[in-house]
């Protein structure tokens, strides 16, 4: 991946890829961390999920809406959620 590429901090989208242009922070500004698959007026659209829920939920994602093999998906996600921002903690 990319160095300057840039990735939600919750699901690792690129926030290129998203086609409203990024979530949406209280103020309705862009958000420049967050996709709109994941934040909308400030609050996480999935607020209370846990991670691993969360990769869970990118799995199914990425196996039945973009066809990337299950194994493939589940790597991706482990390697990735728990390392962005929103997960950290």
């Amino acid at each position: 991946m990319e160095d300057n590429l840039q990735i939600c901090q919750s699901c690792g989208m690129p926030l290129d890829k998203d086609p409203n242009n990024g979530g949406t922070n209280a103020d309705n500004s862009i958000s420049d961390k967050y996709c709109s698959f994941c934040f909308k007026d400030g609050k996480f659209l999935d607020e209370g999920i846990s991670l691993q829920e969360k990769i869970y939920k990118n799995i199914q994602i990425a196996v039945s809406r973009m066809g990337i093999p299950k194994s493939k998906a589940r790597e991706m996600a482990d390697n990735i959620i728990p390392h962005l921002e929103r997960w950290k903690s």
